[in-house]
Parts: structure tokens; sequence; C-alpha cells
């Protein structure tokens, strides 16, 4: 009798396991050190257009995988970087002049999304795209949005190559 519950068991068990693995995914996820390339190349062009910024990279859950702030930052700019990277996450769009687009036209969304919590509509805000999967977003601040927006081009430029 042993023999046939311990038989019924596994099979029940086996087709659990098969029934649980079809409703699952994997996901990709940045290594820190692709985080801290992101950063080097970031940071080299915020050298070259004279700013010093802050530069947030969180994951596909808006938690931060890395943060730095190069001397002179402004202070403001640490927790914009946060923001921007977690709006771009949080919405799986850039912040800025996407954004913009989306609720320039519209009072309910225009006046809605300043109650969101993190919620950063200036540009510098970008999701992490690894083949056609978005990976985590980044977000800089530092200058004005148009600089920070080249300095995430700059650092997410490795991912192309």
């Amino acid at each position: 009798m042993d023999i046939y519950i311990s038989f019924f068991f596994v099979v029940y068990w086996f087709n659990n396991i098969s029934k649980t693995a079809m409703t699952t995914f994997s996901n990709q996820e940045l290594t820190l050190n692709t985080c801290l390339q992101i950063f080097e190349n970031a940071k080299l062009k915020a050298e070259e257009i004279g700013l010093n910024i802050a530069l947030t990279i969180v994951d596909t859950g808006g938690n931060t995988k890395l943060f730095a702030r190069m001397d002179g930052a402004p202070l403001m700019a640490s927790d914009i970087s946060r923001k921007k990277a977690v709006t771009a996450i949080g919405f799986c769009m850039p912040t800025g002049e996407s954004w913009n687009n989306f609720i320039k036209d519209d009072p309910i969304l225009n006046n809605g999304v300043s109650g969101i919590t993190d919620f950063m509509l200036l540009g510098g805000g970008k999701p992490l795209i690894v083949n056609n999967a978005i990976v985590g977003a980044i977000g800089v601040s530092g200058g004005h949005y148009k600089q920070d927006e080249e300095c995430c081009d700059a650092g997410m430029s490795i991912l192309h190559l």
C-alpha cells in the first residue's frame, strides 16, 4: 500500500510541477560589471560635456542595482536620478519628451502624474533593453535634461555592441 501511495504522490507532484513550469518565466538581469561599464561610459560623456552627474541603475523590480554620484554633482541629482530610473522601468518608457507627448493634451493625466510616488517627468531616464527584453532602467541627473539624456545614451551604448 505504501508503494501505491508513494507512486500516487510522485505522479501528483510531477503533474503539478509541469503546470507550475508553464506559469512561470525566466528573467534576464544585468550583471554588476555591465552596470559599472554603463556608468563608466556615462561618466566619460558627462566629463566631455562638463557635467558632474548622479546615475542610478535599477533592475526590473525597480530595485537599485548601482548608484554613483560624481564629485561635485548636485545634491538633488541623487534622488532625481533614482526617480528617473524607477519611472522608466515602472512604465517601460523613457522619461522626458515621450511622457510629455503622452500627457500634454490630457488634463487628467497631466494633473494625475504629480501624485505618483517616485514619478519623474524630466528627461534622463530610459529602460535598458537587451535582446528585445527590458532588463532594467537607467536614470541620470546633473545637468539640463537633454544633457542627462546624452549621458544615458552614452552609458547604454555598451548594450548595443
